[in-house]
């Protein structure tokens, strides 16, 4: 319970425009009219493609250059005009639903700053952290179920920003093993329920003279930590995280890997309300060996995300429901002595429902991939139309504790001619 406690609720509870230290009032709100818009999506499934996806090889091929491309082929879509890499079947059929972004381009080929950069849309600093988009929907809009994390990340990515200056609360409840449920969140054997809130009563008493000693932001969070551990505990909605409340069909569709199980956990957390969930897939950087490694890498996203789109369009949830598929940068377009491609600062993202108008195609590259001839897309814009779907503030300024002010996307602009 400890484990789950520390990590899923942290030390401290800011409301919206609250300053960081003070608890006083200490948010900007002098924005433009766009500050506030109508929010289109409700929740977000970020998935994140670790290592840096080739482009290419799969949302912007180039059937016309041979050089460029190797064996990798292109394929027509369910979306006229759009055309995907061959080791994506199931995809194409999907992409009437979905928006590729043909010319993303970052700052930088080098993967921890890159990581960082597509999260938080800010540079990597050695003095300060910055939020996830995730921390920042929790931060202003709080929790979908009062009962689950606001957040979930399910991976391994120990270099994922999480709350950044925000408190630990807004950060996300990391699950590394989707198929093994929430751990540490059932009192021990032999623990009645009786005997574990007297245990809990016990604790409280002994610790209330620090804490009327110690009246600080900190403190009285530690203590409502446990209190939130205990509602979750107790709650129903832990059903969310077991996933053999799924039928063998349903979980064999997104495909038995872990990040097929993962995207399935997502759709069940976001059923029952929690708003954000990011599910990482690593492995993407192919310095070697590209065109074996890439079709068995695509084969596992292909049948999850196809599997998402499907389940969730299924329930009713696609168009409340934005999936964004990015990575951290692309490919070379040139293929080295190792039959792979290297780090590069061109690559893709798309995404899906949540308001965005499917079929459609925005930007596009070069005849070689190499770089942006139209409609280039950094991951602060990328980030900022992510915020625009959920409705949150874009223009309002949020003061770090080092009293330096910060808006969600930074200088990003949203692609609001993409949503329907």
């Amino acid at each position: 319970m400890a484990g789950t406690a520390k990590s899923l609720l942290g030390v401290g509870l800011l409301p919206a425009g609250e300053h960081l230290f003070s608890g006083k009032a200490f948010a900007a709100g002098e924005g433009s009219a766009n500050a506030k818009q109508v929010a289109t999506a409700r929740n977000v499934i970020f998935l994140y493609m670790t290592g840096g996806q080739s482009h290419l090889d799969t949302w912007d091929p180039k059937p016309e250059n041979k050089e460029v491309m190797g064996p990798t082929k292109a394929i027509s879509t369910s979306a006229d005009g759009v055309q995907i890499g061959e080791y994506l079947p199931r995809m194409a059929k999907q992409m009437h639903h979905a928006c590729v972004l043909n010319a993303m381009a970052t700052n930088t080929a080098a993967h921890e700053q890159a990581n960082y950069f597509m999260h938080t849309s800010f540079g990597l600093r050695s003095t300060i952290k910055h939020p996830g988009m995730g921390a920042w929907l929790s931060f202003y809009q709080g929790a979908g179920n009062p009962a689950l994390p606001p957040y979930v990340y399910i991976g391994n990515d120990s270099r994922h920003p999480g709350a950044g200056f925000f408190a630990k609360k807004h950060g996300p409840l990391m699950v590394n093993n989707p198929e093994a449920g929430l751990q540490n969140v059932r009192p021990p054997k032999g623990v009645t329920d009786d005997r574990f809130m007297l245990r809990r009563d016990l604790a409280a008493m002994l610790d209330a003279e620090f804490q009327a000693e110690w009246q600080t932001r900190s403190v009285r969070a530690y203590s409502d930590m446990y209190d939130d551990a205990v509602r979750l505990m107790k709650s129903d909605d832990l059903a969310a995280f077991d996933l053999t409340k799924e039928s063998a069909e349903v979980r064999q569709s997104y495909g038995k890997d872990s990040f097929g199980q993962g995207c399935l956990l997502a759709r069940r957390l976001v059923e029952h309300g929690v708003r954000f969930v990011e599910v990482s897939f690593g492995s993407w950087d192919t310095h070697t060996a590209n065109f074996i490694n890439t079709p068995r890498l695509c084969d596992t996203l292909d049948t999850a995300v196809s599997a998402l789109i499907q389940d969730l369009g299924a329930r009713g949830l696609l168009d409340s429901t934005m999936i964004v598929v990015s990575s951290e940068f692309g490919r070379t377009p040139k293929i080295n002595q190792n039959q792979g491609r290297d780090h590069y600062p061109v690559f893709s993202a798309v995404m899906i429902g949540g308001g965005i108008k499917g079929g459609q195609k925005y930007g596009a590259t070069d005849k070689a991939g190499a770089a942006p001839i139209d409609g280039k897309v950094s991951p602060p814009d990328l980030n900022a139309t992510i915020g625009y779907a959920l409705g949150l503030p874009l223009d309002q300024v949020i003061y770090s504790p080092s009293k330096r002010p910060f808006t969600v996307a930074d200088k990003g602009q949203p692609l609001t001619h993409l949503f329907a």
